[in-house]
């Protein structure tokens, strides 16, 4: 089998993390991680803005469903935009799990988002008396079907914390001594070895080398390769049996 191309990812470290630190973003990543949030801000006020809209046109007659239709669209893609750039500030900054409502509300900002911009026009447009029966049945359900969306969307499933970035890095640096592991696009987990079989395969063309907080931030893998980890462990069990058995022989 050919040897892959490893690419080494660009820029610092993500962290200045020790076997003994708690994880902590370098000044690169928190500034990435602010200017996402800055734009998630803005696109979120532009999708609260476009509702507001809408709901000014339901008291307008005749009613316009065409332009609120567009409206709701508007703010379905800025809602969406803005949550996937939240989530992604959130992979470079996480949140630390010893505030609980601090955490869900910094990992779950966008499915909060969505219910504000769109529950209270789901709500004005079922009490509206300027629409008919129909006109309430079509604009409810393409609200309704946006706010699934956008709260859907804005969920986190596996938001990243503090907590569990310096947990997974010190396992790597337990096993190895040093903060490195590799992936591929398409993988769901990180390596210790370059030459792991589940990732050195004929259909993979290159392998990125980087930290732990990396593999997190770039394409959200969150897990260890277990084939990796087995033989980590192995090895460092080795070693220290080679270690004692030569404290051993010198003892003697």
């Amino acid at each position: 089998m050919a040897k892959k191309k490893i690419v080494h990812v660009g820029g610092n470290n993500s962290s200045n993390i020790g076997t003994t630190e708690t994880f902590k973003p370098t000044a690169e990543s928190k500034s990435k991680a602010t200017r996402l949030r800055v734009i998630s801000a803005i696109l979120w006020l532009l999708a609260i803005g476009a509702q507001v809209v809408a709901i000014s046109l339901l008291f307008r007659q005749p009613i316009n469903m065409m332009w609120i239709i567009i409206l709701i669209v508007i703010d379905l893609a800025l809602a969406i935009t803005g949550s996937i750039l939240w989530k992604k500030s959130n992979r470079l900054d996480p949140a630390s799990e010893k505030n609980k409502f601090l955490f869900f509300m910094q990992s779950q900002l966008g499915l909060v988002v969505a219910i504000i911009a769109f529950l209270p026009l789901v709500i004005f447009i079922l009490t509206n008396k300027n629409l008919d029966a129909k006109q309430k049945g079509i604009l409810g359900g393409i609200a309704g079907l946006a706010l699934i969306i956008a709260g859907v969307t804005g969920i986190d499933f596996n938001p990243p914390s503090v907590e569990q970035y310096t947990e997974q890095t010190q396992r790597v640096e337990e096993l190895t001594g040093k903060n490195e592991v590799y992936w591929t696009k398409s993988g769901t987990k990180y390596h210790i070895y370059e030459d792991c079989h589940a990732i050195n395969k004929d259909v993979t063309t290159e392998i990125f080398q980087g930290t732990v907080a990396q593999a997190r931030e770039l394409k959200n893998i969150t897990e260890l390769c277990k084939f990796c980890e087995n033989r980590a462990a192995k090895e460092v069990e080795s070693d220290t049996k080679q270690e004692k058995l030569l404290e051993i022989e010198k003892e003697e």
